[in-house]
């Protein structure tokens, strides 16, 4: 699985929206939309804070 499949699939689990995350994380609803789907990059710095708001550690978004 790619990046962003693993941060979706984390986000859905814990019942969290696009909105959600994206207000978290402070960033637009199409940026996290543009991310899950594989079309924009995320940083070191963004996917660390991402990681955070889906209570999981950066390497389980990175392991494919």
């Amino acid at each position: 699985m790619s990046i962003g499949e693993n941060i979706r699939n984390k986000r859905k689990n814990l019942n969290m929206s696009q909105n959600d995350l994206a207000a978290a994380v402070g960033v637009s609803v199409p940026m996290i939309c543009q991310i899950e789907r594989g079309t924009k990059s995320v940083t070191l710095m963004l996917g660390a804070e991402i990681a955070k708001i889906l209570q999981c550690d950066l390497n389980d978004l990175v392991n494919l």
